[in-house]
């Protein structure tokens, strides 16, 4: 049956919208058919992309509420795909909470994997000022959805090394916190986006990500020189073996 994979983080900015890129073309490069699902409200980022399939999704007449019967539309989505397909779901911060309550009520991921899917939620921690608020994101999904596997996002692209302060000792990384240790089983696999310098790697990156261009498309532009090319045809080998790594 298909893969599903969710993205929920109630922290906006922290590169939800840049993992779905990556997963779509991390599948697609594996051969798999895949499906995009941009349920956000404010920043439909996701379904900028053209170069594979995203579809908008409306859960609400509010961009805080979930309405079952706009709900409905996405799960009659999820059960029509076809065997062996990709499907990746990004979430809005705006709904992050609203969308946790809703499928704890419904049940509904429990009745997607009870039908044969696999599926699996996908959380990003950033470091920096962001740090502990994506900790708490991260915290409210295990708590609400505790049968289902996490895939946590080590995301330092933008915000740095993801370190938290600890008077009188070393800091602490996020596999020395007290939520890892406590939840290690939970966890399906962690990715680490390593820092880069944001003059060159970092700025190569905002440019493809703000143009909503994949790596390929990149690569194949003319709006980058000779050495931005290379640095994201290096950038995208090391990505693409951190996710096989991870098993996704």
């Amino acid at each position: 049956m298909a893969l599903i994979n969710i993205t929920l983080q109630g922290k906006g900015g922290v590169g939800k919208s840049f993992i779905n890129s990556l997963l779509m073309q991390y599948y697609l490069k594996r051969g798999f058919e895949v499906q995009g699902f941009d349920t956000d409200p404010v920043n439909q980022t996701f379904a900028g992309y053209k170069a594979f399939p995203v579809k908008s999704i409306q859960l609400g007449e509010r961009e805080d509420e979930i309405n079952p019967r706009f709900f409905d539309d996405l799960i009659e989505d999820l059960v029509a795909l076809p065997e062996n397909a990709v499907a990746n779901i990004d979430n809005g911060s705006s709904t992050f909470l609203p969308l946790l309550s809703y499928l704890l009520e419904s049940q509904v991921l429990t009745m997607l994997r009870d039908a044969g899917h696999d599926v699996r939620l996908h959380c990003v921690i950033v470091g920096g000022q962001a740090l502990e608020d994506t900790m708490r994101g991260l915290a409210e999904v295990l708590v609400h959805l505790p049968d289902i596997p996490v895939v946590v996002w080590l995301n330092e692209y933008v915000y740095g090394r993801i370190l938290r302060a600890r008077p009188g000792s070393e800091p602490e990384g996020f596999e020395q916190s007290a939520l890892y240790k406590k939840n290690k089983v939970r966890f399906y696999s962690l990715v680490h986006l390593p820092a880069v310098r944001q003059s060159t790697y970092g700025h190569d990156i905002a440019q493809m990500t703000q143009s909503h261009l994949t790596f390929d498309e990149a690569v194949a532009s003319d709006q980058f020189k000779i050495m931005a090319k290379q640095r994201l045809k290096t950038t995208w080998t090391a990505l693409y073996g951190v996710m096989e790594e991870a098993m996704l």
